[in-house]
């Protein structure tokens, strides 16, 4: 598994952002109301970050030398792959939500926008959070490098 670039979460702030903005109006000229946020989704995505967080700790405690325990390979494996997806689905929110916010702009002056605006604000700055742990725990499972292998490959011949 290679590790997230920062590139990668901007492009899925940026894809989910215009989809945002270009999807809103649409549907919500449908009928679904989508900048009313229930208070409930800023707490799950708050207790996902936690719970991230809280499941890439061993692995980072274990990779700082406090070795009491083994640990299992396959754990630290996963608790990776859930730090990069839970960075890629908190970009894609964070997108998405800002995106909202930035269709509901023009008609800010009016008090039932402004509630949905700040409402998406806070719902945008929980998933900043949640792809702020998926990229800590993602790099809390990276494994140290060992100075007593030789280089291999091309570029441990060049480095000769």
């Amino acid at each position: 598994m290679t590790p997230t670039r920062w590139t990668t979460p901007v492009a899925v702030v940026l894809v989910a952002g215009v989809l945002g903005v270009a999807l809103a109006g649409p549907l919500e000229s449908f009928g679904l109301p989508l900048t009313r946020l229930p208070w409930t989704a800023v707490a799950a995505v708050l207790l996902l970050a936690v719970a991230v967080l809280a499941l890439g700790w061993p692995v980072r405690r274990w990779n700082r030398g406090h070795r009491d325990r083994p640990l299992d390979p396959l754990r630290a494996a996963r608790t990776a792959v859930l730090g990069q997806a839970s960075a890629l689905a908190g970009a894609a929110l964070l997108g998405w939500y800002l995106g909202q916010v930035a269709y509901l702009l023009p008609d800010v002056a009016y008090p039932l926008p402004r509630q949905s605006a700040v409402s998406l604000l806070v719902a945008a700055g929980a998933s900043a959070v949640l792809l702020v742990a998926g990229l800590l725990v993602e790099r809390w499972c990276r494994l140290p490098d060992d100075d007593d292998e030789p280089p291999t490959g091309a570029a441990g011949l060049r480095s000769r």
